[in-house]
């Protein structure tokens, strides 16, 4: 059966600019995620939000996932605060499997981002969670918290940011996606 390993910000400390906080808000969408999963026939873990990074890339290590999908939201620097809209969706630079995922997560948000042109795929050797788990992995930054129409856009979609990043999953997996 066909895993993968659902790794929503542990940020709790990463406000979005009208309440609440990245890791409340990716939650909701690991949550989201997950009937479309279990519809589709792909099994799951994920991380819980007493954990720190070290122990969520542990655990999705002990495990033999086909995917480590790691879910959060941005915020620009502080020059650029709440000036920035966009996605980035990212992969380690040699892994092929994670580039391939990381292109078909990014293909299917421009479907529902509303500036697709702002949805891109973007390689990094820095990110923890692409560098040290044994699994392809992707790093979705799903909009920017600190510019408020993003925010709202965030708070305002998580069922269909759910349903889309399921649809991806099961696009990179090869597995018929089932729709709830």
């Amino acid at each position: 059966m066909p895993s993968v390993f659902l790794s929503p910000s542990l940020q709790e400390s990463n406000p979005y600019i009208n309440g609440g906080s990245e890791e409340y808000y990716m939650n909701l969408v690991a949550d989201a995620i997950e009937p479309y999963l279990r519809a589709s026939g792909i099994s799951f873990s994920r991380n819980t939000p007493t954990q720190t990074l070290s122990q969520a890339i542990a655990q999705s290590n002990e495990g033999n996932y086909d995917l480590h999908l790691a879910i959060h939201s941005n915020a620009a620097g502080s020059a650029n605060s709440g000036q920035v809209r966009g996605t980035d969706v990212y992969y380690y630079p040699t892994g092929t499997r994670g580039k391939r995922a990381a292109e078909i997560i990014a293909e299917n948000y421009r479907d529902i981002y509303p500036l697709p042109e702002k949805v891109k795929t973007v390689a990094s050797a820095n990110l923890a969670e692409l560098r040290r788990t044994k699994a392809p992995a992707v790093l979705i930054e799903t909009a920017y918290h600190d510019n408020l129409a993003d925010a709202e856009w965030i708070q305002e979609n998580i069922g269909e940011i759910g349903r889309n990043l399921a649809r991806s999953i099961a696009e990179f997996l090869n597995v018929p996606f089932v729709d709830l």
